[in-house]
């Protein structure tokens, strides 16, 4: 039998010790990069004030009582209280003074309302289900109480989200013991991905000695086919407002692919910028992310030759949109990871003076490929890539970077990508 599921649930089973799947022979992780964050993610928890809130709502449906209801309402707004003001900041381990004194209460609640809820007879199917739901709610929150409160080595606590909607989280560290245990040791494993970085089999807990990897030829010609281009001249992003002179280039680069561009952009901020500016000064239509669900701004996409589409990182992966509709890829700037993220500081403590190397740059470069394989989906397809970042070839992990590419021919000249556009539409 074959059984197809997707990542998470994947992980999900790896933390219920395989009462989910069953037993398996072989597994295949398509999109092996992700790996280590779709484990990290599924193997920690989450504890937030609307948790609680839809907890209680759980509860309220098989029992009325006022007392309990506005227990659970104290506790989140005590948790809010305390999470709000540390947004994207990490939280010691173990929980300490009041952090702790507030799961404490919480659990206490939370255990009050499932023993009255074990006392409650139900008599129809619906009111059974929503017992029977109501109980799962309470007793996955304390379980994950119960881990907080816990001394948890190798784990980083942070609190995520916003003021309004604020979340502690937990996540470990390193995911390699746990898929050594119960993957890489038992049974075997094949990882798929159009780019793989060189360090993941150590971050995701592979022997070096169990494990052969195999370079398949892709079926593209990306050597005649695709350019990369990074434009060199335009102002390195640590100089501060360059908006004036990326949305120039972004400009020219459209006007010479007729359109057909898909601009990539790593924050919604320079994203409404860019679309805000050349609206008014292209005469091609500008769809931007957000303006319609994915799905059909995609389409809407695909049904005209020379329609743009603005967005962000979300669509450095998942978009198809194979033939003439797209000639141009374009990425603002290096999709670095956000510096003050707590997961990703964590992570780079540990590798002390190696981190930029071991943690930032595979990141970098896997994003970057990923986004660049958006350009060509068939074997007929043409166009540039354009990295409007000059770090690509004035710092010295540029190098690195470009080599997890796809092997496109590379040029820093303006007038050499517009060369190259005009010839892609030419040959539509």
């Amino acid at each position: 039998d074959i059984v197809v599921v997707n990542g998470w649930l994947y992980a999900l089973d790896i933390n219920a010790e395989g009462t989910i799947i069953g037993e398996h022979d072989v597994v295949i992780f398509d999109e092996a990069h992700e790996l280590e964050d779709v484990v990290s993610e599924s193997s920690g928890l989450a504890i937030s004030p609307s948790r609680i809130t839809g907890v209680a709502s759980s509860v309220r449906a098989i029992i009325r009582e006022d007392v309990i209801s506005g227990n659970f309402a104290k506790s989140a707004s005590r948790l809010r209280d305390q999470l709000a003001p540390i947004i994207n900041q990490r939280v010691a381990l173990p929980l300490e003074g009041e952090s702790r004194e507030i799961l404490n209460e919480l659990r206490g609640r939370v255990n009050e309302a499932l023993e009255s809820l074990r006392t409650i007879a139900t008599s129809d199917d619906s009111a059974k289900q929503r017992k029977l739901r109501a109980q799962s709610l309470c007793t996955r929150l304390i379980g994950d109480l119960d881990l907080a409160l816990q001394d948890r080595a190798g784990y980083v606590a942070y609190v995520s989200g916003t003021t309004d909607r604020c979340s502690l989280e937990m996540r470990p560290l390193d995911v390699g013991p746990a898929l050594y245990e119960s993957v890489w040791s038992q049974r075997t494993a094949i990882l798929t991905s159009a780019t793989i970085p060189a360090n993941l089999p150590a971050r995701i807990g592979l022997p070096t000695e169990k494990f052969d990897v195999h370079n398949v030829a892709s079926p593209f010609d990306y050597e005649r086919n695709a350019l990369l281009y990074c434009a060199a001249h335009l102002p390195d992003p640590a100089q501060g407002n360059r908006d004036k002179a990326v949305h120039a280039e972004i400009e020219q680069l459209i006007i010479a692919a007729g359109g057909r561009t898909l601009a990539l952009f790593t924050s919604y901020a320079r994203l409404n910028a860019a679309y805000t500016d050349l609206c008014d000064r292209l005469d091609f239509e500008i769809l931007k992310q957000d303006d319609l669900p994915k799905m059909e701004l995609l389409r809407k996409f695909a049904d005209s030759e020379s329609t743009c589409l603005f967005a962000t990182q979300s669509f450095f992966q998942g978009v198809d949109v194979p033939g003439s509709t797209l000639s141009l890829v374009i990425i603002d700037r290096l999709p670095f990871p956000v510096p003050t993220d707590p997961l990703m500081s964590a992570r780079r403590e540990v590798h002390g003076k190696s981190a930029f190397t071991a943690i930032d740059i595979p990141i970098v470069a896997t994003k970057l490929a990923q986004a660049s394989g958006r350009l060509i989906r068939t074997q007929t397809d043409m166009g540039v890539v354009a990295v409007l970042d000059p770090r690509l070839v004035t710092k010295g992990y540029g190098k690195s970077i470009i080599a997890m590419l796809p092997p496109m021919e590379f040029t820093k000249s303006n007038a050499r990508a517009q060369e190259f556009l005009s010839y892609a539409v030419s040959n539509l």
